[in-house]
C-alpha cells in the first residue's frame, strides 16, 4: 500500500535534512551515539515531525531525543509536559528530556518564551553532544513571518523569514503545509494538542493566520502562502550574502581606536548599514532591540562629521564620534547610569 502523501511530505523532508547532518560529519559517518533533539509541544507539526524523525532516523543510525519545554504560561502546564513526554516515548525516541523555565522581560510573552526556550534547547544540545535540533515551523509558519515582516516594515532581514538551519538548529518543514502536518498525525492516529495561543486574536500572528491569509487566499487565489514562503527563500541568499560582505568589511574596519569615518562613509548604503548593526552588537547593544531606527541614527552621526556627537543604544550603549572632520572615529562606551 502507498504511503499517504502527507505523511510521505514529512518524511521525505526529515530524511533529507538527516541526510544534510549525517554528510557533514566526518567522511560523511555517523557515530554510533549520533543524537538529534525533536523539540516538541504536543501540537501536529512538532509531533509529525518526531514521528518521523523516529522512523526515519532510526533507519540511518541517529539516536533520537525529544524534548519539551514548560514556559508556564497556562493553567496545568505541568500536566500538559508530562503528557508530552508519555507521547514522545509511546512514539518510540530513544530518550525524552522536559525542562520548565521560567518566562520574564518586557518585550512580550512570544518574545520573552522564544529566549527562554532556546537557551534551554542550547543546553540540551549540548548535553547530549546533539548533531542537530529539528524544529517544527512550517511553510504556513514561513508565510506568516513574511507578512508580519511585512506589515512592520522590517526590510530585508525580516521578509527573509525563518532560517532554514542556523547553527545546531534545522528547519525540516519549511517546504511542508500545516495540513500536511496536521493530516500525517491522523494517518497514523497520533492525538495532538491545540495550543489555545493558536486561536487567541490578541497575538498578531493568530490574526494574520486566521484572517490575513485566509482573505489573501480567497481574493488572490490558492498559493499564497507557497509564494510567500518561496519569497523568503530567495531574499534569504541575498541577505546571507550582504551579511557575508558586511561581516568582512567590519573586520577589516574593526580597530581599538574605533571604526574611521571616511572608511564608513565610502561603503555602500546596504554595506554599511551592517557594519553599523554588527559594530553595535559587538560592543554591547542588545540585538532583539536593537531596530533600524537606531541603525540610521548611527549612520547620522557618522554622516554629520561632529566630533562628540552621541546615539544612545539599547543595552545602555552610547556611539559617539571621537573627533571630527574626515579623521574622525566611532567609538562605543557604556552608558552612564544617572544615580
Amino acid at each position: 500500500m502507498s504511503l499517504h502523501p502527507s505523511l510521505a511530505a514529512v518524511r521525505g523532508a526529515v530524511r533529507r535534512t538527516l541526510a544534510e547532518i549525517a554528510a557533514a560529519q566526518p567522511h560523511g559517518r555517523l557515530a554510533p551515539d549520533a543524537a538529534v533533539l525533536v523539540a516538541c509541544s504536543g501540537g501536529p507539526d512538532s509531533l509529525a515531525l518526531l514521528s518521523a524523525t523516529v522512523f526515519e532516523g532510526h533507519r540511518h543510525g541517529f539516536r533520537v531525543i525529544g524534548v519539551t519545554v514548560d514556559h508556564g504560561l497556562q493553567e496545568e502546564s505541568a500536566a500538559h509536559a508530562a503528557h508530552v513526554v508519555e507521547q514522545m516515548a509511546g512514539l518510540g525516541v530513544d530518550e525524552t528530556a522536559s525542562a520548565r523555565v521560567q518566562v520574564s522581560g518586557g518585550r512580550g510573552p512570544e518574545a520573552a518564551a522564544r529566549e527562554a526556550r532556546y537557551a534551554v534547547l542550547d543546553e540540551m544540545a549540548q548535553h547530549y553532544g546533539a548533531l542537530g535540533v529539528l524544529l517544527g515551523h512550517t511553510m504556513d509558519d514561513q508565510a506568516e513571518t513574511v507578512l508580519l515582516g511585512l506589515t512592520r516594515g522590517s526590510g530585508g532581514r525580516s521578509l527573509a523569514g525563518m532560517r532554514r538551519r542556523f547553527g545546531v538548529y534545522r528547519r525540516p518543514l519549511l517546504d511542508v503545509t500545516r495540513a500536511d502536518t496536521v493530516t500525517a498525525c491522523q494517518v497514523e492516529g497520533i492525538t495532538y494538542w491545540n495550543d489555545p495561543h493558536n486561536i487567541d486574536s490578541a497575538y498578531p500572528r493568530v490574526r494574520v493566520r486566521r484572517k490575513v491569509l485566509p482573505v489573501l487566499e480567497d481574493e488572490l487565489g490558492p498559493g499564497v502562502a507557497r509564494t510567500l514562503a518561496r519569497t523568503a527563500d530567495q531574499l534569504r541568499a541575498d541577505m546571507e550574502l550582504l551579511d557575508q560582505l558586511a561581516q568582512t568589511a567590519h573586520d577589516d574596519l574593526r580597530d581599538p581606536d574605533g571604526l574611521e569615518v571616511k572608511a564608513l562613509a565610502d561603503l555602500p548604503l546596504a554595506t554599511r548599514n551592517r557594519v553599523l548593526r554588527l559594530a553595535a552588537l559587538e560592543a554591547g547593544a542588545i540585538d532583539s532591540e536593537l531596530f533600524h531606527v537606531h541603525v540610521v541614527a548611527l549612520g547620522q552621526l557618522v554622516a554629520s562629521r561632529r566630533g562628540g556627537a552621541e546615539v544612545q543604544l539599547p543595552g545602555h550603549v552610547t556611539a559617539y564620534l571621537s573627533s571630527g572632520g574626515e579623521d574622525g572615529r566611532l567609538l562605543f562606551r557604556p552608558t552612564a547610569v544617572q544615580g
